[in-house]
């Protein structure tokens, strides 16, 4: 995919402010909100990352915390903000954060899927009980453009349990990151992957 493709406009329903009062209690006492894609990517370069879903196994014991661990290398790399998407509703999303202990990392529910379904990241998980879910991608967006993409392979909507965790990992980012910081972003920003579902509305 080349660089300079712009991210779609979105409003994301969130949830702020809630507490749990009680051990196994619900969040309380907090609002929504209205927060847009141009809210969280306009002037500002971004790590995005998405993921099948809260509370999964490679998703709970490997991505999330990888880009927490490394969250403050990711940032003194020139990166404003490191954010994890995924197909489930905020409730969800602050739950996950708050049993993995995410302090650094920012949570971005697409409770709907349209953000995933407009990237052309959505797919089947009906075999699994899921209904639509994210395939597992992560990119630099740089005020709301995509500068690089990196995706795994395989996407299929068939419905098979591959979910393979090899190019939206910490380390590939970082290295990313060290090469641009090195050439100054010179030479072709683009992933080695399939984009031909890319930003089918």
């Amino acid at each position: 995919m080349k660089r300079d493709l712009k991210i779609p406009k979105v409003t994301f329903r969130v949830r702020v402010g809630d507490e749990v009062e009680t051990d196994g209690g619900c969040a309380i006492g907090g609002e929504w909100k209205n927060i847009t894609t141009d809210d969280y990517f306009l002037g500002k370069r971004i790590v995005l990352f998405s993921l099948p879903g809260a509370f999964t196994p490679t998703c709970s014991s490997q991505q999330l915390p990888g880009f927490e661990g490394n969250y403050d290398k990711i940032k003194s790399m020139g990166i404003d903000e490191v954010y994890c998407v995924s197909v489930n509703d905020s409730y969800v999303m602050n739950a996950w954060a708050q049993q993995m202990n995410i302090k650094n990392v920012k949570m971005i529910p697409d409770g709907s899927g349209n953000f995933t379904r407009f990237m052309g990241m959505l797919i089947g998980k009906n075999h699994l009980g899921f209904g639509m879910r994210s395939w597992r991608y992560m990119a630099v967006i740089n005020d709301g453009v995509i500068e690089k993409w990196f995706q795994e392979p395989g996407i299929n909507n068939e419905g098979t349990d591959d979910d393979p965790y090899i190019e939206s990992t910490p380390e590939k980012m970082l290295k990313y990151l060290d090469k641009t910081s090195i050439n100054n972003n010179d030479g072709d920003n683009t992933a080695n992957t399939n984009t031909t579902n890319m930003f089918k509305i």
